[in-house]
């Protein structure tokens, strides 16, 4: 088989996790894409694949291999279409994943704007409150918020973001306005679960960027794992909650909601567009990554 043809073949059985899937939408026999692995693996002598009679895993090696197989498919894509005279266009589907308030709040506007500007292109967006894998869920671009364990994937920093406490001028007028890190034991506090633990608060101890972290516990009277709940009880008056800044600027802007004890916020959070082919990325990728630093670092 050829060795292009297979490489496609391996790719869709790691994005599908496993062979008929893979089969399926290769519109081949089952067979046939077992042959094709088999191929690859006899011929590197390594296993990319662990097979059980329920599941297919990918092995380290198999990941890596398959994160080079897409790139050099990419490469061959843009080949072709220099030959054929579209390779100054954009063009092609884009598969772009963040989290669901930033997604609506901040990635709505760049994914507009790049269709607007990009007339051949479609996006497909991924709106999730966890983490996709980039190979095996067929992502091309993900936008993650906070620190990166995983430098296998090229990360492009887009802004940064800040955890911010706040509550409604309404509670704070009734309970008072928290001067110290202390004062949080005599509030009530609704806690963003998916941000943070409800049980204790991390916070800046002082200025300047080597300050000490400090936790301090806090007893959450609302728990709640969306975010948009708990920013809805601190509009409402309940509460104080701590979420981060993007996800309230217009409460912030309209007088809604009020920041407290900024002086002891936590270093910004960055806001990063992770991409798996490097600096060889495809042009529709690479447009949409210089597209959202254009709109989002401002």
């Amino acid at each position: 088989m050829d060795k292009l043809d297979a490489m496609a073949i391996f790719v869709a059985v790691v994005q599908e996790g496993g062979f008929s899937a893979a089969a399926r939408r290769l519109g081949v026999s089952a067979p046939v894409v077992t042959r094709a692995v088999s191929e690859l693996e006899a011929a590197m002598n390594v296993r990319l694949l662990l097979r059980t009679t329920r599941v297919v895993k990918v092995t380290e090696v198999g990941e890596r291999y398959a994160q080079d197989c897409r790139r050099v498919l990419g490469d061959l894509e843009e080949i072709e279409q220099a030959a054929s005279g579209s390779h100054g266009a954009v063009r092609g589907k884009l598969v772009v994943s963040a989290s669901v308030l930033y997604g609506r709040l901040k990635l709505n506007q760049v994914v507009l704007a790049y269709l607007a500007r990009y007339p051949q292109t479609e996006v497909e967006c991924r709106l999730l409150d966890r983490n996709v894998n980039l190979l095996n869920d067929d992502v091309d671009i993900a936008i993650r918020i906070g620190d990166l364990p995983d430098a296998s994937f090229h990360a492009t920093p887009l802004a940064t973001v800040r955890r911010i406490v706040c509550a409604s001028p309404a509670y704070l007028q009734r309970h008072g306005t928290p001067k110290q890190l202390k004062d949080l034991a005599t509030h009530t506090v609704i806690a963003a679960l998916g941000l943070e633990p409800g049980s204790e608060w991390k916070f800046r101890e002082g200025a300047g960027p080597g300050a000490p972290t400090i936790a301090v516990p806090v007893h959450a009277r609302l728990a709640t794992n969306n975010n948009d709940h708990a920013i809805a009880a601190a509009c409402d008056g309940f509460g104080l909650t701590r979420v981060l800044s993007y996800m309230v600027e217009d409460q912030i802007a309209s007088g809604a909601l009020v920041e407290v004890l900024a002086k002891f916020a936590p270093p910004p959070v960055p806001v990063q567009a992770l991409q798996h082919q490097g600096p060889r990325a495809s042009r529709k990728v690479r447009a949409f990554i210089d597209l959202a630093v254009e709109r989002l670092r401002a």
